[in-house]
């Protein structure tokens, strides 16, 4: 199947700012826990460099968070994450339970992300993000180190994230989203830490990622869609060995 990107019609939509784009980032990385309520966010710079983006950027996305009661800004202190930001955050996002299964979160992804990858494929061009998560990906190396297990899961999501920013699409996007937010919820955290990234495993997905990135770098819808369709296939079926 082949699909126009659409970039008629997505002209006339309103796609997202960066800005807020950087918030949701934000948001999820203070639900898994990285930044929990009372924590101190690091300076703007910092978090310009690690989320790859402008300071301008972050700067927007934090007085957006203050606005919607997630964060507190104190003069000559720095922005600190507030306790009620959790239920701020989940009453915004209210779209996925804490309680559904990884399974069903799997089995939608199976439906939607396929159709992501061959939307990007459909504008083909490479990424200098997404090949920078890939090497990011690559670099861990210690994966039984709960630290460095959270990297690797935290780049794996940005690059699904980011191949739907690819599309320009803002419903692809919105989309994206809220899958960010299903495979950050309890169950979901629980069972992909309990043994399905050993370095093997870890090793293999990083070559289908990068399957995947090269079949939408060179325009290959089906390709794209297929590699996309077998990995998640992959991790179905590693969640039902190691779960």
């Amino acid at each position: 199947m082949f699909i126009d990107s659409g970039h008629k019609l997505s002209a006339s939509l309103k796609a997202p700012q960066l800005y807020e784009l950087v918030a949701e980032r934000l948001k999820n990385l203070i639900l898994d826990g990285t930044y929990p309520p009372g924590t101190r966010l690091p300076a703007e710079r910092q978090l310009a460099s690690s989320l790859g983006v402008g300071r301008a950027a972050v700067r927007e996305a934090m007085a957006e968070l203050v606005n919607q009661g997630v964060i507190q800004t104190k003069r000559n202190s720095g922005s600190y994450v507030l306790q009620e930001a959790m239920e701020v955050i989940r009453q915004t996002k209210a779209v996925v339970s804490p309680d559904t299964s990884p399974l069903s979160t799997l089995a939608a992804r199976l439906a939607i992300e396929p159709l992501i990858a061959q939307f990007a494929a459909a504008i083909g061009k490479r990424d200098a993000e997404l090949e920078r998560l890939l090497d990011l990906m690559e670099s861990v190396s210690n994966l039984a180190d709960p630290r460095q297990r959270h990297e690797w899961n935290e780049h794996d999501r940005q690059f699904h994230e980011r191949i739907a920013l690819m599309t320009a699409n803002p419903v692809m996007i919105g989309i994206a989203n809220v899958i960010a937010t299903a495979v950050d919820e309890p169950l979901w955290r629980q069972l992909r830490d309990t043994g399905i990234h050993d370095p093997a495993r870890a090793r293999l997905y990083v070559y289908e990622h990068r399957l995947i990135y090269e079949a939408i770098a060179t325009g290959n819808q089906e390709a794209a869609g297929f590699y996309v369709r077998q990995h998640l296939e992959r991790v179905q079926k590693d969640m039902l060995t190691f779960g």
